[in-house]
């Protein structure tokens, strides 16, 4: 038994939680005021109705959602549901070079449509714009050359020597505005990373190689737009040298980011290509030199050289990450093969980044930034700054083609041409409302570019009625409390719906006895708090229950089910008994009283064969069922009545296959493979009829007819029918030639004997006649015997002469 409730207190609880979670947020919010309300969601309105409350509710009754409130009988007009707003403030049309004129000023092109916007946020409430983003044809680039100038890399010095005019002739291509610039990188200038010893410090290399002495960084050239000066000056540089084999690219390119004046930088397409054949040094190495500051990320030019590499350790990876963005530039790396795959990590870690391989003396430079800067071009990605606590941010992006993007992936468009336009929906949505309550900035930029979208955020927080509010008002017991939006908001220190308790005076004994009914020894039916001498009676998760009476006894959600309806649907609980409907009775208003449901088609109530109970029909007949006691499965009419449209529904044959749909839609029709599938009599708690019918083709088909006690028509099909099997041709024709041959020889045979036996017959009859034959010639006296005879007359005459 101890078991048994310790599982029901812990699916209890379960519940309970679970409801709390899913259930409904303006109530769980317990909301003391109007502007608490509507930060609880979207959904969530106040109801400021002086009378809307009912005895037992609670003040936080007066949140609810908008149709919970309507239900409840809170008139629209006294509804607040403060609504969020959107304002487009700049709004600059995109640049068509198309129509604008020729010698426009980096500043005056727009490729990012609009500039400005101010959003006031509801809580739980998005508000959204579109973006658009269009790619300037000949934009104005920038790029500055930062090349390793260790010893490894003296045979690429040669061939970025006359980098200067040939890129400026390639870029040509794309911009008639390019500047070009170039700055050198070694090393931090202190062991280990360098040999300090004097004669090092003035030559690092070996032998009889002449190299300038080691620094970190040099800015040798500031973007410029003469080609032969970039020449002229990376001509005169010289090879330096170091120790170990990372180098100290990190310090440059975070001085190049930083130091956008002594660089030259202007508000346009930003490039830094980053030339090494080694790997690098990043935060936390500078520890072997002793160096344990952490980088500043700001600039320390002097004389264009870096002077504080041997105080600030290098700067992280995402430290040059952050100080990139916020300057807009796009990295390139121009690395050997043999480092590719270390800098192509470090690219997925960069935005807007990219990596091409460098051959072994720098001569196809040219063609790597070339197609690196198509790549990067041809990508916008959106970043946003920091967001306030509670707002996020959802991007959804519609690029060429009619690609769609969500999530991460809608931040950005891919192989975006010169004069392509994008468009980007960004929504942004406030839980809650800020600390301070104050507006807020953010900015929305692609990355790689200076042009920004400015979103000012004003945040709703109050309800329209708080400013209508009366503070020390006589409704909430004599001053204790402002009178707001319909209720009083008590003063610190003071309980109650109109404030007239203390804080230190709710859980007097005298106040608990009027909260017990019949003096009885529940204080509030359990379904409350006594509060003040008065029952405050608990909410429920699901809005539409509730607790009420001045006891919190009754409640409308503990009232007879039909159907899994409270009160059948066709009523409503008031303190645990249904009030039905008119046209209803019953504990659970499940009765109708409208006999027009019973009613068959001779008009007669449920055909003269039952009786109408609650509007269904109780059929008196067994053998007659449905919803009017008129089908009648076993009479006799049904299998041929049903015929046509189990043919045109299992097989789409017959003469109703065209009108199928239409007509034949009033059962339900399942298959079976065979007729011993077939549901039998016996099988059944309610009559079956077994049909057989031929259908078009001649065949035959098998399918049962019967009425469920839920009055449903249910017809089951064998799935194949029954057809005459055809004649086979070839022995039928095998067995004619044959019999007539086979008779042919039997008539032959039947001949030949015939001949055989009569010729044998007239043989025996002419030996017979031959035997029995008498030949006298005497007798004839006409015969004449035709033997003559004569003799020789010299016959016997010895010497006769002849």
């Amino acid at each position: 038994m101890d078991l048994k409730l310790i599982l029901i207190a812990f699916v209890g609880l379960f519940y309970s939680s679970y409801s709390q979670k899913e259930g409904n947020e303006c109530i769980s919010a317990n909301a003391k005021y109007c502007g608490e309300c509507i930060q609880a969601g979207a959904k969530c309105g106040w109801c400021s109705d002086p009378n809307f409350l009912k005895q037992g509710e609670t003040v936080s009754s007066r949140c609810d959602e908008l149709q919970s409130l309507v239900k409840r009988g809170c008139n629209k007009t006294f509804i607040e549901n403060p609504v969020g707003r959107r304002k487009i403030v700049k709004n600059t049309e995109v640049t068509d070079r198309n129509k604008a004129p020729k010698n426009l000023k980096p500043e005056d092109i727009t490729q990012v449509q609009p500039q400005k916007v101010r959003l006031t946020l509801r809580s739980g409430e998005p508000q959204a714009f579109e973006l658009k983003f269009k790619r300037a044809e000949d934009y104005p680039i920038d790029l500055y050359y930062l090349m390793d100038l260790s010893f490894s890399m003296k045979d690429d010095l040669e061939n970025v020597k006359n980098l200067g005019t040939s890129l400026m002739k390639e870029m040509s291509k794309i911009t008639s505005d390019f500047r070009i610039g170039f700055g050198s990188f070694v090393e931090k200038t202190v062991m280990p990373y360098i040999s300090t010893t004097p004669a090092k410090l003035l030559n690092p290399c070996t032998g009889d190689q002449n190299c300038t002495s080691p620094f970190s960084y040099k800015n040798v050239l500031p973007l410029t737009s003469d080609g032969s000066r970039f020449n002229n000056l990376v001509g005169v540089q010289q090879i330096s040298g170091n120790l170990d084999s990372p180098e100290g690219g990190f310090d440059a390119i975070m001085q190049v980011a930083v130091c956008g004046e002594q660089i030259g930088w202007r508000n346009v397409t930003r490039l830094l290509v980053f030339s090494t054949d080694a790997g690098f040094h990043f935060a936390g190495d500078g520890k072997l030199g002793g160096i344990v500051l952490p980088n500043d990320g700001k600039c320390h030019l002097e004389n264009n050289i870096y002077t504080m590499s041997h105080y600030y350790d290098y700067p992280s990876i995402a430290h040059l990450v952050q100080k990139l963005s916020d300057n807009n530039i796009q990295t390139i790396f121009a690395v050997t093969e043999e480092f590719q795959p270390v800098y192509q990590e470090l690219k997925n870690l960069i935005p807007k980044s990219a990596v091409g391989t460098l051959s072994a003396n720098s001569s196809n430079v040219i063609n790597l930034i070339i197609d690196a800067y198509n790549s990067l071009s041809s990508e916008v990605i959106l970043e946003n700054s920091k967001l306030p606590e509670g707002v996020t941010i959802a991007y959804t992006s519609r690029c060429k083609n009619g690609v769609t993007n969500k999530g991460e992936n809608g931040r950005k468009c891919s192989n975006i041409s010169i004069g392509d336009e994008v468009h980007f929906n960004i929504s942004i949505t406030s839980k809650g409302c800020p600390k301070q309550g104050k507006p807020e900035v953010i900015k929305v930029k692609p990355l790689g570019f200076t042009e920004e979208v400015e979103i000012t955020l004003n945040f709703i927080c109050e309800c329209d009625c708080h400013s209508k509010g009366i503070k020390n008002s006589p409704d909430c017991h004599f001053g204790n409390g402002t009178y707001e939006c319909g209720a009083c908001r008590c003063n610190e220190g003071r309980v109650g719906r109109n404030c007239e308790c203390s804080s230190n005076d709710v859980a007097t004994e005298d106040m608990d006895q009027t909260c017990r009914k019949d003096n009885g020894t529940d204080i509030c039916s359990n379904n409350g708090e006594c509060v003040c001498g008065t029952c405050e009676c608990n909410k429920r998760e699901n809005p539409e229950e509730r607790y009420s009476g001045q006891f919190c006894e009754c409640d409308n959600f503990n009232c007879d089910r039909s159907g899994g309806k409270l009160c059948g649907g066709h009523g409503r609980c008031e303190c645990r008994k249904c009030i039905c409907d008119p046209g209803w009775n019953g504990t659970a208003c499940d009765c109708s009283l409208d006999e027009s449901t019973c009613l068959a088609k001779n008009k007669q109530i449920c055909n003269g064969r039952g009786r109408c109970e609650c509007g269904a029909c109780k059929c008196d007949d067994p053998k007659f069922q449905g919803a009017t006691c008129e089908t009648c499965p076993t009479c006799p009419g049904v299998c041929a009545e049903y015929k046509d449209c189990v043919e045109c529904r299992a097989f789409g044959t017959g003469e109703k296959k065209e009108t199928c749909e239409k007509e034949c839609n009033d059962f339900t029709l399942t298959k079976v493979p065979t007729r011993d599938k077939l549901p039998q009599p016996n099988s059944e708690p309610y009559p079956v009829m077994h049909c057989k019918e031929r259908d078009a083709n001649d065949c035959w088909f098998y399918y049962t007819y019967a009425v469920t006690n839920s009055t449903e028509k249910v017809v089951h099909v064998v799935e194949e029918p029954e057809c005459p099997t055809g004649p086979d041709i070839i022995p039928i024709v095998a067995g004619v030639v044959a019999g007539i041959v086979l008779i042919g020889l039997a008539l032959l045979l039947i001949w030949k004997l015939l001949m055989i036996i009569h010729d044998r017959r007239e043989f025996a009859k002419f030996e017979k006649e031959k035997m029995n034959a008498k030949w006298d010639t005497q007798e004839n006296p006409i015969y004449k015997s035709p033997i003559n005879q004569f003799q020789n007359p010299n016959y016997g005459r010895k010497g006769a002469v002849l």
